[in-house]
Formats: C-alpha cells, structure tokens, sequence
C-alpha cells in the first residue's frame, strides 16, 4: 500500500518532470533572495484588509497607502504588506516592508530560522507579528529548458486547505520611520521537502495566534514547528515569466 506521504512525494515529483515541450518566451524576470536562506521570497495575500481587520480582530494602526506602488496582493522582498502587530492588549493591522535589517543587508533578510540568534527580538512579545497570506511559493529545486532562454526554475505555489487566509509566524522592528518585517522558518512538511528540503515558514494554527502575539520565549520555540502535510495542496510548476510561442 502506497503512504500518504509517498503519494504527496510522487504528485510533487510528477509535476516537476515532463515540461520541456512547452514552449515559451522569456519576458522580465525577478529574481529574490534571502540574507538567510533562499526560502519563500514570494508569496500573496489576495483578499482585502477589511478580512484581516475581521479575522483577527484588529484595527487599523497607519494610514492604507494609496500610492501605485503598494501591492499587497504580491509580497517580494523589501515590498510592503499587511502585517498584525499587537498594540497594547489589542491586534494591530500595519503596513510593514519585507526586510528585516531594513536593507542594511547585501540581501533582504525576509526570513529567518534561528531563533536563539534572534531571540532579542523574538523574546519579548512586542517583536512578534503575523503576516496574513493566502499561498506561498518555492522555486523548483532544478531548472527546466522551456522554450527560448536558458533554463530557469519554475514555481511552486502552496496554500492551506483548512484557512483560506493563514498566518504566518513573523518578527519585525522599527528603524528610523518604518518597520520591518521578517517570517520565521521551521523544518518542513512531507509536502514542501521534495521541493525545499531545508525549510518552510512557520504557518500557524488559529488557536495559536494569540499565543504567538504574546506568548512567552518557549512558546515561540514550541510553535517553530511545519504545518501538516495533510492540510495543505500544492500547484505548479508554474512560469510566469514566459509566454506561449506562437
């Protein structure tokens, strides 16, 4: 009898294989990366703050920007998006960019993992957030020839089955007069390792939201855990970067 997990492997693999008779062209690609580890750099929030404000009952702590360049259905590195925050004995809804040190990096640091090294910001509760998303992605662990171009890696998009909208474990801090944001990772599931077999973020359970927001220092290495396999589908790979020849 084939295994849950088996199955989960073979689905991930078998729509990793047989994509070099598409044929695509190549249009601007972005390329992300992590001063820590090349994990989840892009992911979506497609839903509106009023579901966040309803969700995690929170109120609004800045001003929603109304300028073109906020798109907070695309996160990407040092991009801005929602973020709750606790503020006082009440969640905040923020607007935070994805980087922690705040680009005093050669690279965004937009995730992180040991939580003994950032234990002064993850220690007390005021440096813990969520970051409300709806999937995420993992880039191909190998690169496929597709159409014109030299290869390129497709994308793996993840959500959760059981919360159209997730959160995820998050730290972040003020510099100057913005905030700054990262995810914590943790060891990945059956269903993320195929593709990225160092880590994944640390997607939480409703129940545990409040625990995270103010918990205590072992509660946070207590949620550091994966999100069940089961729980979760995956989709890809995709390539949005390249277009059907004619």
């Amino acid at each position: 009898m084939v295994s849950a997990e088996d199955s989960r492997d073979r689905l991930v693999a078998s729509n990793l294989e047989g994509l070099g008779d598409h044929c695509f062209r190549n249009r601007n690609r972005r390329s992300c990366r992590s001063g820590e580890s090349l994990v989840c750099n892009r992911a979506r929030f497609d839903g509106e703050p009023e579901t966040i404000i309803e969700r995690f009952s929170a109120q609004w702590l800045a001003d929603k920007p109304m300028d073109n360049r906020f798109n907070p259905v695309e996160l990407v590195p040092r991009g801005r998006a929602y973020v709750i925050r606790r503020d006082g004995k009440a969640n905040g809804l923020d607007v935070m960019s994805w980087d922690l040190l705040g680009n005093g990096a050669a690279y965004p640091i937009t995730n992180v993992r040991d939580a003994k090294r950032w234990r002064p910001r993850l220690e007390k509760p005021e440096g813990r957030c969520l970051i409300p998303l709806t999937e995420f992605c993992e880039w191909t662990p190998q690169s496929f020839k597709v159409g014109e171009g030299r290869p390129i890696k497709g994308e793996m998009w993840f959500n959760v089955v059981d919360q159209d909208v997730f959160a995820v474990a998050g730290v972040w801090q003020q510099l100057g007069a913005k905030r700054w944001f990262a995810m914590l990772t943790c060891d990945p599931n059956e269903l993320v390792a195929p593709v990225h077999p160092k880590a994944m973020i640390t997607i939480l359970h409703p129940d545990d939201h409040e625990r995270w927001l103010t918990g205590s220092y072992d509660d946070v290495l207590a949620l550091q855990r994966p999100y069940p396999a089961d729980r979760m589908t995956v989709r890809g790979p995709v390539f949005p970067t390249r277009t059907p020849m004619p």
